[in-house]
């Protein structure tokens, strides 16, 4: 096109050549996000919310959290994980309803779910810390009322207790984690219905570790929680392989 043309060039065309290539643009743009947002919420990460008190004091009634999918697909589970798992079977009973959350929150969340991010079946979904992994040998409890692994007791600073207990369980146990799963318990020990209680489900309380989601590192909402999720590896090193008490 020479110069005299695009003098010549109606305005009113120009105007339309110009907005064609800005929603050629936009949709460009739009295709990317969503695709970036696709392999970020398949391979990476996952907002979750919490809907009990299970794991208090570490986690909060409606605390937002993200979670790491590359566990245990691509990086292993360890003893201390705080894990999201989909219901083995019988877990819940009935799913916990839905929170009053304030419209900024519903928002973002709405936001996360639209590019992939968030899930609208969080209710479906629980979150426990692992304590066995396959093979581990847990026994509850000691004469101190520690829990122990493979025979090592163990020395807990997250959990929540109440002022009367002498245990870190309210009811006793020896179990061996089978092939593939997790035992996996609440922080709020005397208020988790967590691996200890299901026994009599299909899973007989154990989770298989084709369950989890993956594992929860950050607290992302409310703002004045942000932190991150640790492992506690000092509570769990020096403990065995599993079967080598």
């Amino acid at each position: 096109m020479t110069e005299e043309s695009v003098a010549a060039e109606n305005p009113a065309d120009r105007r339309r050549r110009g907005a064609l290539a800005f929603l050629r643009d936009l949709v460009i743009i739009v295709i990317v996000a969503l695709l970036v947002s696709f392999l970020v919420k398949t391979f990476l990460v996952r907002s979750f919310y919490i809907p009990s008190g299970s794991m208090e004091d570490t986690l909060q009634i409606n605390d937002r959290i993200i979670v790491n999918e590359l566990v245990p697909d691509v990086i292993d589970l360890q003893r201390g994980d705080v894990v999201v798992f989909t219901d083995p079977g019988g877990w819940l009973s009935s799913p916990p309803p839905d929170p009053d959350t304030p419209w900024i929150v519903s928002a973002w969340d709405g936001l996360l779910t639209a590019v992939g991010l968030s899930v609208s079946d969080s209710n479906d979904h629980l979150i426990k810390r692992v304590i066995g992994l396959p093979g581990d040998h847990v026994v509850c409890c000691n004469a101190l009322g520690q829990m122990s692994v493979n025979g090592v007791p163990l020395n807990e600073p997250y959990l929540l207790l109440p002022q009367s207990a002498q245990a870190v369980s309210a009811t006793s146990f020896d179990i061996t984690v089978p092939a593939d799963s997790l035992w996996v318990m609440g922080d709020n020990r005397y208020n988790s219905k967590d691996s200890r209680y299901n026994g009599n489900t299909p899973g007989k309380g154990y989770v298989p570790i084709d369950n989890v989601v993956g594992r929860a590192f950050v607290i992302s909402w409310p703002i004045d929680r942000w932190q991150g999720l640790g492992d506690y590896p000092a509570v769990f090193d020096g403990i065995p392989d599993a079967g080598a008490e």
